[in-house]
């Protein structure tokens, strides 16, 4: 053999001797990694009364979406139109099973979804008459019992409402307020803006509403 094909092949030897010596020191590690994975979950309980597990990380994140079909009080003249809890004039109001607040139900959907837990339809059926015409802040307190109850505070939560009418801007402040009261956090975590579709669809017709919600938890 050639003194450079031994070279080579000395040099080829120590690599693999290297890379066995890694992978032996990866997989004994493995262990320590797959431990911190392991950390006991919290139960807790839907009211539903399901029984549910939450993983403690650091950090949750979720978004939620609702959209309802809105119909003119002189057709349906019982309905209302609400947003995080507030009562909005307008010359229509939302089709729901509860009060229809988009708002508030996304929220709800946005913290459960945080927590990997089951949206409202789920946790809430509309098929219970127990919430027939309910106001929105009777959910919005579970969601944050439950968001207690996994180990969890409100980091920050940002709202966009998707309406062609009402114009929302009068009425940021006064919902800004009602959220981080109802979510008991800071105003100053709490984020609502408004949007119109364009004219766009049912959206941009007035014919329905729209929100997205996306929030951050944090463990306590």
């Amino acid at each position: 053999m050639s003194a450079v094909c031994a070279a080579s092949a000395v040099m080829v030897t120590r690599a693999v001797a290297a890379k066995t010596t890694k992978s032996v020191s990866l997989s004994k590690a493995s262990p320590t990694r797959r431990g911190r994975a392991s950390v006991a979950t919290r139960a807790v309980e839907l009211a539903t009364g399901e029984t549910l597990e939450v993983k403690p990380v650091p950090m949750r994140v979720g978004h939620g979406f609702d959209l309802h079909r809105m119909e003119t009080l002189a057709e349906m003249p019982d309905l209302e139109l609400w947003l995080g809890g507030i009562k909005l004039e307008h010359d229509r109001g939302c089709v729901a099973h509860s009060d229809g607040d988009v708002l508030l139900h996304c929220v709800f959907d946005a913290i459960t979804g945080a927590l990997g837990l089951p949206d409202i339809g789920q946790c809430f059926p509309d098929n219970d008459p127990k919430w027939k015409g309910c106001t929105s802040d009777v959910f919005i307190k579970e969601a944050v019992r439950l968001m207690r109850d996994s180990g969890y505070e409100m980091g920050n939560i940002d709202c966009t409402i998707i309406a062609q009418k009402p114009k929302i801007s009068p009425h940021k402040k006064a919902i800004k307020e009602n959220l981080a009261r109802l979510l008991e956090c800071d105003e100053g975590v709490v984020n609502v803006k408004a949007k119109t579709h364009e004219k766009v669809d049912s959206l941009g017709e007035n014919r329905s509403i729209a929100c997205h919600t996306v929030c951050m938890l944090v463990k306590v």
